[in-house]
């Protein structure tokens, strides 16, 4: 299990990067919980093994991005994860975030 978050003047971004159990949904969805500010928290769990990604946003964080600009940054992860680059997926997709 990796984590790493990062902070931007409105929004705090956490990534989960390894193994799940269970609907990834769920998981990400509970990790966004025990966040110290879910509110202003943006999870991206990425299981490489499973092919699964998840945006979880919270309350405050949403208004500042929206499912549109969430689904083009998982578009833009998702494209370097089938070129074989988890990692620079995962960088240029949560820069996109942060820059929204």
């Amino acid at each position: 299990m990796r984590n790493a978050e990062m902070a931007s003047p409105d929004l705090e971004f956490s990534l989960y990067l390894g193994p799940t159990e269970g609907p990834t949904r769920s998981v990400a969805e509970a990790l966004h919980a025990s966040l110290d500010s879910p509110d202003t928290s943006v999870l991206v769990l990425c299981d490489p093994q499973r092919r699964a990604l998840e945006i979880v946003t919270g309350a405050l964080a949403r208004r500042t991005l929206g499912d549109v600009e969430s689904a083009l940054a998982a578009a833009s992860m998702e494209s370097n994860f089938a070129a074989g680059d988890i990692i620079g997926g995962l960088v240029l997709g949560i820069q996109q975030l942060g820059e929204a």
